[in-house]
């Protein structure tokens, strides 16, 4: 890999004191610049976890994680990331501008730099027409899109996203997984991915880290050499469907039982 690191995870481990559950064990992973990488693993492995510590939401309980060179706590601090739920999480008395805008109400961006930003969000999310409706006004897949339009809003280095498309049905999932990927490389921002789906990680991917079951540890690392721009036609090539291959059978040689998207992946 080339490039500057854009997240350095050092000997982690994260241990819950209620019930002693070790989530986290000894985990290292740096992720360059411009990566999009995909953490899999069956449930209950840490993945979310991960992202989390990564995140600075819960703390480490033993090793480091810096972010551009910073602790993950300063890095929150300085707005170094972006994040996005599998719940959009949006404001239902806020226009679909407003929730998009309010990062950026919060760093004190002036009005008119804000509508500027705001208006250059919602196009590139395909929404420039639906900047004055409410969340309830659209469907699942708009509503996930205005999310990531305000995550991206103020430009952080790092897109963390936890399971965004779970939720959603398989046509509007994969729709949504082509307008990911315009936007990062539009973007050229750092993501780190949690998903369920060997398929969509594959899809997305420039690398795949598949993790082992409680307590998590990192199974492998599977390079994802497929070009961009990805297409529909990507999940026809036999490349996609040999990597979709590899991925699975580094979670089958754990001993981990897959989830059934997981078994379908072979056939989406």
């Amino acid at each position: 890999m080339t490039g500057v690191n854009v997240v350095e995870i050092q000997s982690v481990t994260k241990t819950f004191p209620a019930g002693n559950v070790t989530a986290l064990e000894n985990i290292d992973l740096t992720l360059t610049t411009g990566e999009f990488v995909s953490l899999i693993g069956p449930s209950g492995c840490g993945k979310s976890t991960l992202l989390r510590v990564i995140g600075d939401l819960i703390e480490p309980s033993a090793g480091t994680v810096t972010v551009n060179g910073k602790p993950a706590k300063q890095a929150r601090g300085d707005h170094d990331y972006g994040i996005v739920f599998q719940d959009s999480v949006l404001f239902d008395w806020r226009t679909v501008a407003k929730n998009i805008g309010l990062p950026l109400e919060l760093l004190g961006w002036d009005r008119a730099k804000r509508k500027q930003r705001v208006d250059e969000m919602l196009e590139l999310v395909e929404l420039g027409s639906f900047g004055e409706h409410y969340p309830w006004q659209l469907s699942g897949g708009m509503q996930q899109r205005v999310s990531i339009a305000r995550a991206l809003a103020f430009e952080p280095a790092l897109l963390l996203m936890d399971e965004p498309f779970g939720a959603l049905d398989e046509m509007t999932r994969e729709r949504l997984n082509l307008e990911l990927l315009s936007i990062w490389q539009k973007l050229a921002s750092t993501v780190v991915f949690v998903t369920h789906s060997i398929s969509e990680a594959v899809f997305l991917s420039t690398r795949v880290v598949v993790m082992s079951p409680r307590p998590g540890r990192i199974a492998g690392v599977v390079d994802i050499d497929l070009p961009y721009p990805r297409t529909v036609e990507t999940r026809e090539e036999p490349r996609y469907f040999a990597l979709v291959t590899e991925v699975r059978e580094l979670l089958r040689k754990r001993g981990e039982h897959l989830l059934p998207e997981e078994e379908a992946a072979l056939t989406e």
